[in-house]
């Protein structure tokens, strides 16, 4: 999400109202634009019921393609925060489950580190990805983006895995995540090491 879309693949490969057949496409300088539009949105729609809100997956790495999917990440300090009404009225439509991120292969996590909500967006492909702050997942989906931002090589070797990934198994989603997430689990190995180097810390709220 990236973008879970992120890194983490479950809003994809779950939600109802978003089985499409898999396209890679290449970046677009209007999705920057779109989660602006967006973020504020939300930012209205909730208010301080969310700590930050941001800008995440592979359509938040300029140059990276990536699924046309704009992914938001919705921080909260409870997840079960009374947000559901008002970004309804703001026209994101929830998913029916409460879902839980991939873990990476040798991990051991509780599902609270890995649990979120899922929302869609009427009328434009979006995952609004609402996770508890401090959480594994929620940290995981900004670290992701800030490693891919800072290494363009790791970032165009990701972005051509998913155009092949999406050629082999364009109406198979199951397939793709089932290669892409432990592909990516050790790209974020080095991110890892990467973050304790520069002291990396979660980044300022984008709206």
């Amino acid at each position: 999400m990236i973008g879970g879309h992120l890194c983490l693949r479950n809003c994809q490969a779950v939600a109802s109202w978003d089985r499409f057949m898999i396209e890679i496409v290449p970046y677009k300088s209007t999705w920057s634009g779109e989660f602006a539009f967006l973020g504020r949105r939300i930012r209205n729609a909730v208010g301080e019921l969310g700590s930050e809100i941001h800008h995440i997956g592979s359509t938040s790495v300029p140059g990276l393609p990536a699924k046309d999917v704009v992914d938001i990440q919705l921080t909260v300090s409870d997840l079960y925060a009374p947000i559901q009404a008002p970004l309804e009225q703001a026209g994101f439509k929830r998913s029916t489950k409460l879902l839980v991120d991939h873990c990476p292969p040798g991990l051991t996590l509780n599902q609270n580190e890995l649990a979120k909500q899922v929302y869609g967006f009427e009328g434009r492909r979006v995952h609004l990805h609402v996770r508890k702050a401090g959480q594994f997942n929620q940290r995981y989906a900004l670290l992701c983006r800030d490693f891919l931002r800072s290494h363009p090589l790791a970032a165009a070797a990701y972005g051509e895995i998913k155009q092949q990934l999406a050629r082999y198994f364009p109406d198979d989603v199951e397939a793709y995540y089932d290669v892409k997430d432990p592909v990516f689990d050790v790209l974020m190995a080095g991110a890892e090491e990467w973050a304790l180097r520069v002291e990396w810390k979660s980044p300022p709220s984008d709206a």
